[in-house]
C-alpha cells in the first residue's frame, strides 16, 4: 500500500488569516496521525506565510510517525533544519510572490549548492528528498547529488482537464519512477493531488508515498480532519 503524508501547511494557512492561535497545526498533526497518516509533511517558507519555527519545533518533539521538512535551500532554513533534526527534508523551488510551489526543483542548474546542501542535511542524519519534475536529466542529477529520495511533481498530471490530456502525463510519471528505481532513488510523488485524482498515481508500482495537503485540508471543512485523511488512506489502499 501506498503511504500518505499529510502536509498542514494550510491549517496554519487558516490561523495567521487572523494572526492568531487558532486553529493550531500541532494538534492537526495529531489528528493526521491518529487518522492513520505516515508522515507530517510542512514547508518552513523564508517568509513564514504559514508554517513558523515554534511549530516546526513543536512537531519535531510530537510528531510520532515521520516529520517530512520542505525547504529551500536558503542557509537560514538550512541551519534551521541541522538544528531542528527533521526525519527528512525535501527540497523544493521557492519564489515570494508564488501561492504554492510552482515546478520542481533545476538540479541540473542548481547542482553544486543542492550538492552542498544536501550533504550538510545528511551529515546531520536526516534523509533527503529533491521535489523534481518526472524528467530524465533532473532524476540522474538527483542521484549524482547524493539524495536518497526523489518526490516527482504531479503537478502537470493533477492540472490536465480530461483523461486524454492525463495519459502522457501519467505516462511520463511510470517511466520517471522506473528510471529513479533502476538508479537505486526511492520515490514519492505530490502536488495538485485530491479524491478524484490520486487513484492514477498510487497504482504506479514503485512510489512508496504520496504527499497530500490542500485537498485535505479543504475536504476536512466539511467532515472534518479525521474522516478527510481516513478517506484519502481508502483511496490508496
Amino acid at each position: 500500500m501506498v503511504k500518505l503524508g499529510v502536509n498542514i501547511d494550510h491549517v496554519a494557512t487558516l490561523r495567521q488569516a487572523r494572526r492568531g492561535r487558532e486553529p493550531d497545526p500541532v494538534w492537526a498533526a495529531a489528528i493526521c496521525e491518529l487518522a492513520g497518516s505516515n508522515s507530517i509533511v510542512v514547508h518552513l517558507r523564508e517568509d513564514r506565510r504559514h508554517i513558523n519555527d515554534r511549530d516546526l519545533r513543536l512537531l519535531r518533539h510530537t510528531v510520532k510517525t515521520k516529520l517530512n521538512l520542505e525547504m529551500s535551500v536558503n542557509e537560514e532554513i538550512v541551519n534551521i533544519a541541522c538544528e531542528v533534526k527533521p526525519d527528512q527534508a525535501t527540497l523544493v523551488p521557492e519564489k515570494r510572490e508564488e501561492i504554492t510551489t510552482e515546478g520542481g526543483l533545476d538540479v541540473v542548474s542548481g547542482f553544486s549548492q543542492i550538492q552542498d546542501v544536501v550533504r550538510k542535511l545528511q551529515a546531520q542524519g536526516i534523509a533527503v528528498s529533491l521535489f523534481i519534475n518526472p524528467n530524465e536529466s533532473q532524476i540522474r542529477k538527483s542521484k549524482e547529488a547524493g539524495a536518497q529520495f526523489i518526490e516527482l511533481h504531479t503537478g502537470e498530471y493533477a492540472h490536465a482537464k480530461t483523461e486524454v490530456e492525463q495519459e502522457p502525463e501519467l505516462l511520463r510519471l511510470i517511466q520517471a519512477t522506473q528510471l529513479a528505481q533502476g538508479l537505486d532513488l526511492r520515490v514519492n510523488a505530490g502536488h495538485g493531488l485530491n479524491y478524484i485524482n490520486t487513484r492514477n498515481i498510487a497504482r504506479i508500482v514503485g512510489i512508496e508515498e504520496l504527499n497530500i495537503g490542500h485537498a485535505i485540508i479543504a475536504r476536512a471543512v466539511f467532515v472534518g480532519l479525521e474522516r478527510a485523511v481516513r478517506e484519502m488512506l481508502e483511496l490508496l489502499g
